[in-house]
């Protein structure tokens, strides 16, 4: 992981976090500049995030950052609303320009790339959902909250790199949903705790299960089959993003491999812990990682 040049010192807390995610952010082997807009890019994804899952690092400099009143840390759609006034400010053509340090950084990259603000305002959308919906009915649901919560991600990466096209866009929509969906899986109990869950409620009650098994220290036999019946559907969705990896060369390639990888490592993970998720996330090693990584790379070639 790398830090973005334009982000000050102040922003640290925000981005080391890339180092806890299943995928590389912007690992060593790319070119500097993808890797500091990379980054800027998750400065502002994990700050939206952080914002909505009230995770802000404490003191309140991001909230004064932000231009809340005094009185309006602890509001998140409040913040919500703040940080997107100031993303509207890094796509203005003028103005005194951002006020988040991270959102400094983030406009950079915006206009090197020619970045819109669809994909970033989708982020936004889907935090604010997270603060008003916290079940979800079918799988249908989930699926379109990842299309505001995880897809414009992989759509900044393509356009970053400069290999965005419909077919692209369609397979890492697949991926990033599935790395979603393997990440909810993985907090079943952390989301429960927020009072959310992203097991579709229809699927659920095909398992027979309720919101207290969720509760339970370990799974039993129903929650586990739940949790392996969604990890196929994920693995299904990681399988579709192969294609995506085989279209392009070179570092990119690998990048690609790597997050399609980090999936499938989170979801073997998963599968080692016996699909019991509700002790703790179970979280892949590193040499699983590797392992997935080359698996990914071996398909492309041969699928290529």
């Amino acid at each position: 992981m790398t830090r973005t040049r334009q982000a000050p010192a102040d922003a640290a807390a925000t981005l080391d976090k890339a180092a806890d995610e299943n995928f590389p952010v912007a690992p060593f082997f790319l070119p500097r500049a993808w890797r500091d807009d990379l980054m800027a890019v998750y400065g502002f994804a994990r700050l939206v995030d952080d914002i909505g899952d009230g995770d802000l690092a404490p003191g309140g400099a991001d909230a004064r950052s932000l231009g809340l009143d005094p009185g309006q840390e602890d509001d998140r759609l409040a913040a919500l609303d703040a940080l997107e006034a100031d993303l509207h400010r890094v796509f203005a053509p003028s103005g005194d320009g951002p006020r988040h340090p991270l959102m400094r950084a983030l406009r950079p990259t915006v206009r090197r790339c020619a970045l819109t603000p669809e994909p970033f305002l989708g982020l936004v959308e889907a935090n604010r959902q997270d603060q008003k919906v916290r079940r979800y009915g079918t799988y249908a649901d989930l699926l379109a909250y990842c299309e505001l919560s995880a897809n414009p991600v992989g759509r900044l990466v393509l356009q970053i790199t400069g290999t965005a096209s419909p077919e692209r866009i369609r397979r890492s929509d697949a991926v990033c949903t599935a790395l979603q969906i393997a990440e909810h899986l993985q907090d079943v109990a952390e989301d429960l705790g927020r009072d959310r869950i992203y097991l579709p409620a229809d699927d659920m009650d095909r398992f027979h299960i309720g919101e207290s098994d969720l509760a339970a220290p370990s799974a039993g036999a129903a929650v586990r089959s739940l949790v392996a019946f969604e990890a196929e559907r994920a693995r299904e969705l990681l399988d579709e993003g192969i294609p995506l990896v085989g279209s392009v060369h070179g570092r990119l390639r690998l990048l690609l491999a790597g997050f399609v990888g980090g999936g499938r490592a989170a979801l073997g993970a998963i599968t080692a812990a016996g699909f019991d998720v509700l002790p703790g996330p179970p979280k892949p090693t590193a040499p699983g990682l590797l392992r997935e990584v080359g698996h990914v790379l071996r398909r492309a070639h041969r699928e290529g």
